[in-house]
């Protein structure tokens, strides 16, 4: 028990080193560019007012004007296509914020389908990865067969391997699609692509915001939801063997929590397991470990009521 507490309690303060090294560095790289961007702002607001003879206030309302249309530049959000498009964002909580329910009735009931549709979505995302690690697991023994390997055996190492290749490629793809579709850079549609594919849904890249793509781009919207929807199965699947194995190398208790993280917002999901029943079951799942001789799992637990 002492072990495990001073474990946890340097977990917690290494993530707050973390954190104290991520504001350095992203005051370093971003500080001097945010306020080259707002005297170059400012000048420009001071030509306007030269050149047009507003006033401070004309012009806060100008800008007040142009923000709430911004939205409507892409077209209807809110007809079928865009509204599927936003429920994708709440259940897999990317949320990127380019539409948000305005009516009170919209909000309320956006609460409640995400209450709903959260939990609902991380089975389903489990389950998938199960069937997934099952035909990865069959592939790479039948290669190792044919190739002549002595041991056959897929290992933690091997999948994570294959995940990891999985996830280049993943982005890859995609960034090659959303470059070519939205006229972005290839580093700014892979940097949009593994944005929404970890859940953090920034909103500064949002696909099919240009040119009512959402209407007149059938397609292009099918792939696109199609893509968020695998991909996220496929990173998220990667993300969960990384933690699995590093809690794996680093336990040295006979009892270690194993922890794993879901590919929606990284849901920490506690079961716990001895190191050789962890050893034999840690293939089991690209997502949760299974439910072990009747010990408590919340996600066995939603499988019941879903």
């Amino acid at each position: 028990m002492k072990v495990q507490n001073i474990r946890t309690v340097s977990l917690i303060l290494s993530i707050v080193f973390y954190l104290f090294i991520g504001a350095a560095v992203f005051d370093a790289l971003e500080s001097e560019s945010e306020s080259s961007r707002k005297k170059a702002l400012e000048q420009k607001l001071n030509e306007l007012k030269k050149k047009y003879g507003f006033s401070e206030d004309d012009y806060r309302e100008i800008e007040r004007v142009i923000l709430q249309s911004e939205p409507h530049r892409a077209g209807r959000q809110w007809k079928f296509a865009g509204s599927f498009y936003f429920a994708i964002t709440v259940i897999t909580t990317i949320g990127y914020g380019h539409a948000v329910p305005c009516t009170d009735a919209g909000k309320a009931f956006c609460m409640f389908y995400a209450v709903v549709g959260i939990p609902l979505t991380l089975v389903m995302f489990q389950s998938l990865g199960e069937r997934i690690n099952t035909l990865v697991r069959y592939l790479l023994r039948k290669a190792k067969q044919g190739l002549g390997f002595r041991e056959t055996e897929v290992s933690m190492g091997n999948m994570v391997l294959v995940g990891l290749l999985s996830c280049a490629s993943t982005l890859c793809i995609g960034a090659a699609a959303f470059s070519h579709f939205e006229d972005w850079t290839f580093f700014n549609a892979c940097y949009y692509c593994f944005i929404t594919l970890t859940t953090i849904g920034f909103g500064d890249f949002v696909a099919l915001q240009k040119k009512d793509a959402l209407q007149k781009r059938p397609p292009y919207v099918a792939f696109s939801f199609l893509y968020i929807l695998v991909g996220l199965t496929v990173v998220g699947a990667f993300l969960n063997l990384v933690v699995l194995r590093f809690i794996a190398v680093n336990s040295d208790q006979p009892e270690p929590p194993v922890l794993a993280v879901s590919c929606i917002s990284f849901l920490l999901v506690p079961v716990t397991h001895t190191r050789e029943q962890h050893r034999s079951t840690e293939n089991t799942s690209w997502f949760l470990p299974e439910l072990q001789h009747g010990r408590f799992s919340f996600l066995k637990s939603l499988q019941s009521i879903f």
